[in-house]
């Protein structure tokens, strides 16, 4: 289980293998109505207490400068080419914003993946319940499930699944970032899509839970993070283990390449 923090377009450099399955929650492009439906649009999550600072503000900065047709091209070379055996091929799992779902159909059949099954994950509670004006609140996210051109791996017992599945609330991890995914919902996920040993791959990791729900299922896990404080979180509070001896080689490697740059402009 690694977090780079780096952009996902550098994975390369990193030699990492090619995944069986690659998980990403993209930036939604929500702008300046980040917030919502967010109980964090009001002070103390309380719509009687009035707007707090978060209102009309977006998640990141980083947000609005997200490209989806350079991350449709990244990925595709993060996924294991097509096997020649049946129940064997990789696939790519989406989360997006309602509306992105269309553009990135059409982006998807140009980067090599014509086949999709449209995803929605079902929560038993809402947000959008604090918005006194609103009397239908939404309960549901959205994501593609995208392959090539054989099936992908299946692993359900030979039961089939619906593509509406409910979304189990997360209690035992803490929440460090404010889109942050269920780890249970993860877990289910990568267990249908992938077999112990596999790869799987996030390249907008966030606070990295799915590679805790990877790692907790036998699988290798590898992310990527352009936040350097969610990487701090992620190896403080999810794998303190690992962050003295994988962080602090990175951040050696990176003074190593300072030392040398520094010598050539002398």
């Amino acid at each position: 289980m690694k977090l780079y923090h780096d952009h996902f377009q550098n994975y390369k450099r990193y030699n990492i293998p090619k995944a069986q399955l690659i998980i990403a929650d993209i930036p939604y492009n929500l702008a300046n109505n980040a917030y919502a439906s967010n109980p964090a649009w009001y002070v103390d999550g309380d719509n009687t207490k009035g707007e707090s600072d978060k209102a009309g503000k977006q998640f990141f900065d980083t947000d609005k400068d997200f490209n989806l047709v350079e991350f449709m091209h990244f990925v595709n070379g993060m996924l294991k080419k097509e096997p020649k055996e049946r129940n064997q091929a990789g696939c790519m799992i989406i989360f997006c914003e309602f509306e992105q779902q269309f553009m990135l159909i059409e982006l998807a059949k140009r980067y090599g993946f014509p086949n999709y099954i449209n995803l929605v994950f079902r929560k038993n509670y809402s947000a959008q319940v604090l918005k006194a004006n609103m009397r239908i609140v939404g309960n549901c996210e959205y994501g593609l499930l995208f392959y090539r051109d054989k099936l992908p791996k299946f692993r359900n017992n030979g039961k089939m699944i619906f593509n509406c599945i409910d979304y189990p609330r997360d209690t035992q991890t803490p929440k460090i970032h404010p889109t942050q995914k269920s780890v249970p919902l993860l877990k289910h996920l990568i267990s249908i899509f992938s077999d112990p040993g596999d790869v799987v791959i996030d390249p907008c990791a966030g606070s990295g839970t799915t590679l805790l729900a990877a790692e907790q299922l036998g699988r290798k896990a590898y992310g990527f993070e352009i936040k350097r404080q969610f990487v701090n979180d992620f190896y403080e509070k999810r794998a303190p283990n690992m962050q003295m001896t994988f962080f602090h080689t990175i951040r050696k490697d990176q003074e190593e390449k300072r030392r040398k740059q520094l010598k050539l402009e002398v």
